[in-house]
């Protein structure tokens, strides 16, 4: 069953916005199925049948801090 988990993600710019997206997609049809950014709120929307911990894990790849919210 997919959920949509919501994190809080520090992201400064474009720029930042666009690595988490990068790593995200890497997971597209491997469970990731939509992803939501916005740049204002620095909050990240993931659409997924994975584990909010396997995407914390994922997104802090990019080395930005991220906060797990809740499901949405």
């Amino acid at each position: 069953m997919s959920l949509t988990h919501i994190f809080n993600v520090e992201m400064t710019c474009e720029g930042c916005s666009g690595a988490v997206e990068r790593v995200l997609n890497r997971l597209k049809g491997q469970g990731v199925e939509n992803i939501s950014i916005s740049l204002p709120e620095q909050k990240v929307a993931v659409t997924s049948t994975l584990s909010a911990d396997q995407l914390l894990e994922v997104i802090k790849k990019t080395g930005k801090k991220t906060t797990y919210v809740g499901i949405q």
